[in-house]
Parts: structure tokens; sequence; C-alpha cells
């Protein structure tokens, strides 16, 4: 059949590919993931296989869509602006450098500071096949924003990326030191994000400090309940660590956390002042007022 349109959602590379009728109607989608295709109209099966097939690779299965889990029924009621799978590593950042009206030298640290969270948040993708799950740019009221949320077997994990500026960086209790700049409060941030974040999600999610680029990197002795993370070994630590999470958790967290009316507080509506009475109509009735006997 003339005129499927193949279109992309999600992440590039990692999103489902949809396959739709000229008047926008889905009748397909391939999940790259599971390298399946699950088939709408049974009588548009040729014509979605012969639209694929440039993106198919390996063996592929072919069939109905699956019962939806219950994240699946979760994500397809949310509204595309309430979704943060797609933000990309640094998106608050990348808003600000395209949009801002910041000086040359706070600019230029903006861009440090992105370069560090592209590298970890490439990171964080990467380990996907793996059975991980990662969300960039998480709001957290109070806080500010998450830089990476990363769920995967070894468990959940807010973490926030620190440039080491090829200097070396000590962190400490409660303040990071990179160089000779001042100290930062990133340790105690890191924990109070994080213990907002096992509230919200009612699952325990571990601090993690990711230091990109350093020189040297030093921990002091009593810091045990924050994850210090550095490139390139960074991945491979997760990865390696004891299994905490099964794959339909790691999928019904990500489910919950990557909706942003998770962490948002509902908008009240504004109260409506009461309308007053019109001249003699009083509370008693009309044409009578609280002191008329």
């Amino acid at each position: 059949m003339r005129g499927l349109k193949v279109l992309p959602s999600g992440r590039p590379g990692r999103g489902r590919l949809y396959v739709n009728l000229p008047d926008g109607q889905a009748v397909a989608w391939y999940d790259r993931q599971a390298n399946r295709i699950s088939v709408l109209a049974d009588d548009h099966r040729e014509a979605v296989l012969a639209a694929l097939r440039p993106y198919l690779s390996g063996t592929v299965s072919i069939g109905p869509p699956p019962v939806p889990t219950a994240a699946d029924l979760r994500r397809l009621a949310m509204p595309p602006d309430a979704d943060l799978a797609p933000n990309r590593p640094g998106e608050a950042l990348l808003a600000e450098l395209e949009h801002g009206t910041a000086g040359t030298r706070y600019r230029h640290r903006l861009r440090q500071d992105l370069t560090a969270q592209q590298r970890m948040g490439d990171a964080f993708d990467a380990l996907e096949p793996d059975g991980w799950r990662t969300l960039h740019c998480v709001p957290l009221p109070g806080f500010g924003r998450i830089d990476h949320l990363v769920i995967g077997p070894a468990g959940i994990f807010c973490v926030r990326t620190v440039p080491g500026r090829r200097q070396r960086a000590v962190v400490g209790d409660l303040l990071l030191t990179v160089g000779r700049a001042a100290p930062r409060p990133d340790p105690r941030w890191i924990r109070g994000a994080a213990a907002r974040a096992t509230a919200v999600l009612d699952a325990k999610v571990t601090p993690a400090l990711a230091v990109v680029d350093a020189s040297r990197l030093e921990t002091a002795p009593t810091v045990r309940d924050i994850r210090i993370l550095q490139p390139p070994t960074a991945t491979p630590d997760l990865v390696a660590s004891p299994t905490a999470l099964k794959p339909p958790d790691i999928e019904a967290l990500f489910a919950q956390a990557r909706d942003t009316r998770t962490w948002l507080p509902p908008t009240s509506p504004p109260r409506s002042r009461p309308t007053p009475a019109p001249p003699g109509f009083g509370a008693r009735g009309p044409g009578r007022s609280p002191g008329d006997r």
C-alpha cells in the first residue's frame, strides 16, 4: 500500500518506529529494543513490512500488540508534554545557553557543566541494553533539577554531575572542592535530593556524585552513603553491583519517574472571591439587611 509513513518516537535511535496511514492513523510499530513488529491492522501486514524493511536487522518477530502492562497503561495515559523520557543530557543548560543573556565567563562555566552532563548522560544511556533506564534533567521542587536519575538492576541512583576541569577534586562529607575554586555543597545537596526522590517514588534512591575529567579524585573515608562515580569506570561499576531490582520493577519505576506530574505538586485553582450581594439584598432575603428588625 502506498502512502505509509514511518515516524520515529522517543530518543533518536532508541525509540519506536511507528507506521502510519496518510491520515495519521497508526497501523503498526517497530520496537527496536525488543526487535518486534506489532501490527494493528493485519490487512496492511505486507505493506508494513515493506515500509519497515530498511530499518530491520536480525531476526524480527511479528504479531499483534502484546497485552499492555501497568507501566504501558500509565505511559499511554500520560500527556506528551508531561513525559521526561525525551529529555537530553543537560536539557536545561542547553536552553539557558541558547536563550540566556549571561556573560561570557558564566557561559563558559555552563558549557563545562553541559559537557560533563552530556558525557555522563551518554554513558548512562548506553546501559539501556543491560536493562537500565535513565532520565535526564528531572525537576525536583525545592532542589532544582536532578542531572540524571538512573534506574537499573542495582537500584535507583540520583546523580549530580560535576566537571573536574582536569584538576584535583576532593569529596568531603558536606563540600566538594575542585582545584582552587571555592568549595561546593554538592554532597549535601545530593543527599537531600535523593531523600526527596525516595519519598516521591516510595523506593530507596541512592545519592551519587559523578566527577568528570578530574586529574585526581579523593574521597573522605567518612563518605559512605554517596556513590562516587568517575569515568571511565563509572558505568562498569554500576553494572557489576549486586542486583536489587527485577525488570518489571525497573519498568514500573521508570514509568512513574518519567511523568512530570510525579515530581511537580498539582497546581491548585485560584480561589474565587464571593460575589457581593447587590444593593438592597441582605443575608436575610431581598430588601432586608442583618440589622433589620
